[in-house]
């Protein structure tokens, strides 16, 4: 897996101050999408040790809420197993901190895949251009939602979280 850029104290992508994690490659290929430079899969950087190391090093501040999982999209398919892993670690070390999760998947598509143990907000959907709203709280169309994903597990369909 490659990525783009770990991003410190970041306030837009997610509640309360967090550790954000770009990763590369995307298939949706949104357009109007705010972050185009991370859709091909090969560029950037290797995600390796000192990467995981930065990231942990962050989230051992008491001010940090938690881990966002961006991109591109975390869950592209070639992603996936390193993401899980990378999720999984945070949880088992840091199990007060939160992880925010964007895809732009559907829950409905991804809701049994693995990560979703280990992720506490997921915001679902693809961008689309006519639904863009620069007045929406943690998301960049109408069309897009964020979801409580444990109650959401209890539940069995999505429950949106509450701002």
């Amino acid at each position: 897996m490659n990525y783009h850029n770990i991003t410190h104290d970041d306030m837009k992508n997610g509640d309360g101050l967090r550790t954000v994690l770009w990763v590369s490659g995307c298939s949706h290929h949104c357009p109007g999408c705010h972050n185009p430079i991370t859709w091909d899969a090969s560029d950037g950087i290797p995600f390796d040790r000192a990467a995981e190391d930065e990231i942990f090093s962050q989230l051992n501040e008491d001010y940090i809420s938690g881990l966002t999982l961006s991109g591109g999209d975390p869950l592209f398919p070639a992603n996936r197993e390193e993401v899980t892993a990378l999720a999984k670690d945070v949880k088992e070390s840091f199990p007060n901190k939160n992880i925010w999760l964007y895809t732009g998947y559907l829950w409905e598509e991804i809701k049994d895949l693995e990560i979703i143990k280990y992720t506490d907000v997921l915001v679902d959907g693809r961008f689309i251009k006519a639904l863009k709203d620069n007045n929406l709280k943690w998301r960049g169309s109408e069309n897009q939602r964020v979801i409580d994903v444990k109650k959401s597990i209890e539940t069995g369909s999505p429950v949106l979280h509450c701002d």
